[in-house]
């Protein structure tokens, strides 16, 4: 039988000798969290604590939004499909001891872009989750605490907490915001979508991968820190040649280490090679294209304003079928039914 706090209209919970109010359904959105420093590698320490620094931007123009409301024990779907309930366990259960809570969530996620294509969706989707399970618990959680609760489902999703450019420490259990989205209101991220389809591999059986068996996975952490520094000028300076030459090489490198699992792993179709190599040829006419790709096929291509239409324009030309979604820095969390 389902609790009674999942009938209609508004309940109270007593929780801490405390009445709260919770609404039947609660939704909160989310955009996904552009690693430009790469988040690789999980510490030793256990509890989804990540072992390399990151440094990000929350996208605007896509996003997450999740719907959740109280149930007599968990659910959830993304996109319609009923998800395994051994990859949600986990997180739900870290939730309810950090909210002090013993309730169950019925939770509906839609992504407005591919899910678990490479476009880290994970992050959108496990931070969108988390604001919407506080809310409708009754808690009113500060930004700092939804990171720490995101992280517990994926260690990008405690980027996606905060707007604009986030910084994820190796090893910290939540992220913090550096700047927010008006600090560089030129900068454009071009999602390149070569592919609807889903990874083969997951990202995260993919990172266990090459934690145990690639030879260059120590070589990546060490340079994951000697990069972050750049990156982070870059960012502060808004110049968008070295912080575009940190993200290169950033993901350069992990791809590298990818590679040298055993078995390789390799995420790259041809059209992720030509979209390099578009890139390259763009840089040498003048145009400012930096790419950058996380575990998928998938490019992301950084650029001022002024020549969006350039990027778009030379990706349709390689192939016209490539999908284009034109973001910028975006919000974070964000609760309510959405105005469109």
């Amino acid at each position: 039988m389902i609790d009674e706090r999942t009938q209609r209209g508004k309940k109270a919970l007593l929780q801490n000798g405390r009445k709260t109010a919770v609404a039947d359904e609660v939704i909160c959105r989310a955009g996904p969290s552009l690693a430009l420093i790469k988040y690789w590698g999980k510490a030793l320490s256990g509890d989804n604590l990540p072992a390399t620094p990151s440094l990000a931007v929350t996208l605007g123009g896509v996003y997450t939004e999740t719907r959740v409301s109280l149930a007599d024990h968990d659910s959830i779907e993304v996109d319609g499909r009923r998800q395994d309930p051994a990859r949600f366990g986990s997180f739900f259960d870290s939730l309810r001891r950090s909210l002090k809570v013993e309730t169950s969530y019925l939770a509906r996620s839609v992504n407005s872009f591919p899910t678990s294509s490479g476009l880290a969706s994970s992050s959108s989707g496990f931070a969108a989750l988390a604001g919407a399970c506080a809310r409708a618990s009754g808690r009113d959680c500060s930004l700092a605490d939804l990171s720490a609760l995101a992280r517990a489902g994926s260690a990008s999703a405690a980027r996606a907490v905060f707007a604009g450019f986030v910084h994820l420490p190796a090893g910290a259990p939540r992220a913090r915001q550096l700047f927010g989205p008006d600090h560089w209101p030129e900068l454009r991220v071009v999602m390149a979508i070569t592919t609807q389809s889903r990874k083969a591999i997951s990202s995260r059986e993919a990172m266990e991968a090459t934690r145990a068996t690639s030879s260059y996975y120590v070589p990546w952490l060490k340079e994951s820190a000697v990069l972050l520094p750049e990156a982070l000028r870059g960012v502060e300076e808004r110049d968008l040649e070295r912080l575009g030459t940190a993200a290169r090489r950033s993901y350069s490198l992990m791809h590298a280490a990818l590679l040298a699992a055993s078995p390789p792993i390799l995420y790259w179709i041809p059209a992720t090679v030509a979209l390099i190599r578009m890139c390259d040829r763009l840089r040498r006419n003048g145009v400012g294209a930096w790419e950058t790709i996380d575990a998928g096929p998938q490019v992301k291509i950084l650029c001022l304003q002024q020549h969006a239409a350039a990027v778009i324009d030379s990706i349709h030309e390689i192939d016209p079928g490539i999908e284009t979604i034109l973001c910028r820095p975006g919000p974070g969390l964000q609760w309510g039914e959405p105005e469109e």
